[in-house]
């Protein structure tokens, strides 16, 4: 009988299994196949039956689309340089909405405390989270907390849900296209890196600094700048090369970057040589993909580089429809990039 395993965690061909093959299964409905990081519900859809009594009274008035968000974070340790789990809770789910151009409104949050968590660390958690929240409009509007004996949990663990207003119609998976261009907000690996690092006790807090943060601002911005993204996704779990497998799968298109064009900074690519990863694969909690038309390229890349230096332009989706991700070197060498496998780095998030 199969088990479950860490690496069906990792954000890999594991995970993406589970995901589809078990999950979606039995749950199976024509939102989840849309397979967008927030399910996009369009209240229009729903009229007051005359014959339901009372229950009519429950029909939204609401006549557009919202977006609904859930994710769960586990990260160790709790602390780490450029955030924490709350941090990294209220950016998640916030960031989740964001990618199908829905701007969060409300939030709940649910934790799972261990026995014997200092009080003073739990308050730095939940101001974090808190403080994310007041910066990004969003009000935190219910939640839960239960406590486990010590042992049965890592400290703790949160659970954030958010509901968002869609303000730019059509950001999902379904809108990929070849001539799509594909652009990267800011350099990948960075939050991975850290906290390997952190786990291993390498000392690189004044070089090394996770990129958590919450993107309401810069999505926001291209919208405003006319810029209409096809399909938006965190590269969070897996990273990069995830983001890129599920699109090419997804669509059945061969999507070809340039490996001079995505940025990494030093001190990961010391990180992944020193203990074997691919920096293309490690977790990232504030840079995120985007596929735009070819018209757009040049207004989304000048409104990305004000929030971030090292955004860029890194590839296109072809016509070619194998669905594979085509990653060519600075000499014209090509290769595939496979979708990660394996545990790669449990409990990044």
């Amino acid at each position: 009988m199969s088990k479950i395993m860490l690496s069906h965690g990792g954000g890999g061909e594991e995970m993406n299994s589970l995901i589809n093959e078990t999950i979606f299964r039995i749950f199976d409905n024509e939102i989840l196949r849309e397979s967008n990081d927030s399910a996009i519900l369009n209240f229009s859809d729903f009229h007051a039956d005359k014959n339901a009594g009372d229950s009519a009274n429950l029909t939204p008035k609401f006549n557009g689309k919202l977006a609904f968000s859930t994710d769960s974070f586990v990260v160790t340790p709790i602390f780490f340089n450029g955030g924490d789990i709350g941090k990294i809770a209220a950016c998640g789910t916030i960031n989740d909405l964001a990618m199908v151009g829905a701007e969060a409104k409300y939030l709940s949050c649910a934790l799972i405390v261990e026995e014997g968590l200092e009080i003073a660390e739990l308050e730095r958690v939940l101001g974090s989270l808190a403080a994310v929240a007041r910066e990004n409009g969003v009000r935190i509007v219910c939640g839960d907390t239960k406590v486990v004996p010590r042992g049965k949990c890592d400290k703790i663990f949160i659970n954030t849900s958010g509901i968002g207003e869609i303000v730019c119609e059509g950001v999902e998976l379904k809108s990929l296209r070849a001539g799509a261009k594909i652009l990267i907000s800011g350099d990948v690996g960075r939050h991975g890196a850290v906290v390997l690092a952190s786990r291993e006790e390498l000392d690189l807090q004044s070089e090394l600094k996770s990129d958590c943060k919450a993107l309401v601002g810069v999505v926001k911005a291209l919208i405003e700048g006319g810029v209409k993204p096809m399909c938006m996704r965190d590269a969070t779990r897996g990273g990069l090369s995830a983001v890129l497998n599920e699109w090419a799968k997804f669509s059945g298109l061969d999507i070809l970057v340039r490996e001079e064009d995505i940025k990494v900074s030093d001190e990961v690519t010391g990180v992944c040589e020193l203990f074997g990863f691919e920096p293309y694969e490690l977790a990232n909690e504030g840079t995120f993909v985007l596929a735009v038309d070819e018209k757009d390229e040049a207004r989304a890349l000048e409104i990305l580089r004000k929030f971030d230096a090292n955004a860029a332009l890194i590839g296109e989706i072809l016509g070619t429809t194998n669905g594979r991700v085509i990653l060519q070197n600075t000499y014209g060498s090509k290769r595939f990039l496979e979708a990660p496998k394996g545990e790669l780095l449990p409990r990044i998030c």
